[in-house]
């Protein structure tokens, strides 16, 4: 895992670092419990605070973020985990972070094919707009109602490509009309990027991560600022607000369904509450020719 120079620490810290830095520099001494004294330089927790709230030494957790200290029993990650009150996504990163497989060499990874079944079922899907969705969401599949409700602007056939797929995150990101797609952009901007760390720990060794987190970070500001966030959370389900080119204004649950394989893609699916607008209006969306 590469190491990166902080200004909060002495020394340079890994991903599990910079992870535990920006969760304990959400917390302040007062949500903690901690008697606060002296100036302060940072806007959080010390690092001697978290410490003793987890029961570890200083050295020990400076140690622990700078990846010198590879072998961190599950209790001492229970005892910063509770020391940070992280919720129950930010704890499986947190675990995964300080568990990592053996550091390999980035490899390039070969393109993602998409599961002949979770392809099958998602066109069995009707007028319900799903689309199959890769690790790093390169979108491997839709049906005939995902296309049209998310990128209708792009060739249907663009899955396919295998060299030049859309990807959920940079046409969120990069592209004018998936911007202008999501009424409340960036709070779906937020959500992906935290969804995108939950998976990056997963595949930490993988070329195409880094290609991707590179490119968005070079274009969009946004994304850069975000990703520095270090926010986590594993996306499963909730709505989303669509403001439609041909059918106006949508209000829409969406599901992802995980596939049980763990190679991190995922069908997601969306709908709308029968008998309300958004559900006339999605029927008007997959009923035009």
């Amino acid at each position: 895992m590469a190491l990166s120079q902080s200004t909060d620490t002495d020394g340079p810290v890994t991903e599990l670092g910079e992870f535990l830095r920006s969760r304990r520099d959400r917390i302040t001494p007062d949500d903690a419990g901690v008697n606060s004294y002296g100036r302060r330089r940072v806007p959080g927790l010390r690092r001697e605070e978290l410490a003793q709230l987890a029961g570890v030494s200083v050295t020990y957790l400076t140690r622990l973020e700078q990846g010198q200290s590879q072998n961190a029993s599950d209790a001492i990650i229970d005892a910063l985990a509770r020391a940070l009150q992280l919720d129950d996504d930010e704890r499986a990163h947190l675990y995964a972070l300080a568990h990592p497989a053996p550091v390999k060499r980035p490899q390039a990874s070969k393109p993602e094919i998409a599961k002949p079944g979770a392809e099958q079922l998602l066109h069995s899907m009707g007028d319900v707009p799903a689309v199959l969705l890769g690790r790093f969401n390169d979108i491997l599949a839709w049906n005939r109602a995902g296309h049209r409700l998310l990128a209708g602007h792009l060739d249907c056939d663009a899955p396919s490509w295998v060299e030049d797929r859309p990807n959920q995150l940079k046409l969120l990101f990069l592209d004018e009309h998936t911007r202008d797609l999501y009424v409340d952009w960036t709070d779906e901007a937020a959500l992906a990027v935290a969804s995108l760390r939950y998976v990056a720990a997963q595949f930490a060794d993988d070329r195409r991560l880094a290609e991707l987190v590179g490119e968005l970070s070079m274009n969009s500001p946004e994304f850069a600022r975000l990703w520095a966030g270090h926010d986590v959370r594993l996306c499963t389900s909730g709505a989303k607000r669509f403001r439609h080119p041909e059918v106006g204004e949508l209000e829409l649950g969406y599901e992802v369904l995980h596939l049980p394989e763990g190679n991190g893609q995922r069908i997601l699916t969306h709908t709308a509450e029968p008998g309300s607008p958004s559900f006339a209006a999605l029927r008007l969306m997959t009923s035009a020719s």
